[in-house]
């Protein structure tokens, strides 16, 4: 189940939500302190974190899925935001340079082709970094929350995922330690689960987060437009019927019809 663009909205409006902004948006920075002149694209709803980290970006892109629904982005500036598959991305082969995904991989019907599409577009020696709910962790298991949506990870099934898909796998993080409630108390103390949680229960985090590079000796991907249609298959009364028309005609020699 794909969580909806305006419960999306509303919760990262909360108090909670922007809390997670805060907690996920400072190990992002960690894995990916500089992305000066490069072309960074988000995938799913990554838009609460790609403020601070596209200042210094060259341009800056958001796919978004029907599925979802979609918002403009950014507030103060001509939007930058597209309704499109995610496995059908409107972008040119070797076009970005980092993609965010957020909310996106475990909501994925098909998420080989997703992991497929991401390749295709990114340029030789491209980053992902996918930001998925951790199996392990408590986030998971709270449906008032988007991390309750899709399916979860371990970061071995992640990292599983993404090696069989053309990516190698690189720097793993975590965060969202604290419980997810939104009590005054648990809010105000969530900097004091991170500490403790990143010291004694690493496995146990809200969310995993993780980079991949994409592997340039694979064969190349080819867009899902251009992709070979699977066969068709005709029923069998129009068949044996289309048979039986071509048996009735006269066979010909000469360019005339044969009696005999």
């Amino acid at each position: 189940m794909r969580p909806d663009i305006i419960d999306l909205q509303t919760f990262y409006g909360t108090r909670q939500g922007q809390l997670v902004r805060r907690l996920l948006g400072r190990q992002i920075r960690v894995l990916w302190p500089d992305l000066s002149g490069m072309r960074v694209l988000g995938m799913g709803y990554a838009v609460p974190f790609l403020g601070p980290l596209t200042e210094a970006a060259e341009r800056a892109c958001v796919i978004m899925p029907p599925a979802q629904g979609v918002t403009a982005w950014p507030p103060d500036r001509p939007n930058q935001v597209a309704m499109a598959s995610e496995d059908e991305l409107p972008l040119a082969d070797r076009s970005i340079d980092r993609a965010l995904l957020v909310h996106a991989l475990e909501s994925a019907e098909q998420v080989q082709r997703v992991l497929r599409e991401l390749w295709r577009v990114l340029a030789d020696g491209g980053q992902a970094l996918i930001v998925v709910p951790n199996r392990r962790g408590l986030w998971c298991l709270s449906e008032a929350t988007p991390f309750g949506q899709g399916r979860p990870y371990s970061a071995s099934q992640l990292k599983q995922v993404l090696s069989g898909n053309l990516f190698a796998p690189q720097r793993t993080a975590r965060a969202l330690y604290v419980p997810p409630g939104r009590s005054r108390l648990l809010l105000r103390t969530a900097f004091a689960w991170e500490r403790i949680g990143l010291r004694w229960a690493k496995r146990f985090s809200g969310v995993v987060m993780m980079t991949a590079e994409k592997q340039i000796y694979a064969a190349p991907a080819e867009p899902a437009l251009k992709r070979r249609r699977m066969p068709g298959y005709v029923p069998v009364p129009r068949a044996v019927a289309a048979a039986e028309r071509v048996s009735d005609q006269p066979r010909r020699r000469g360019g005339r019809a044969s009696a005999g």
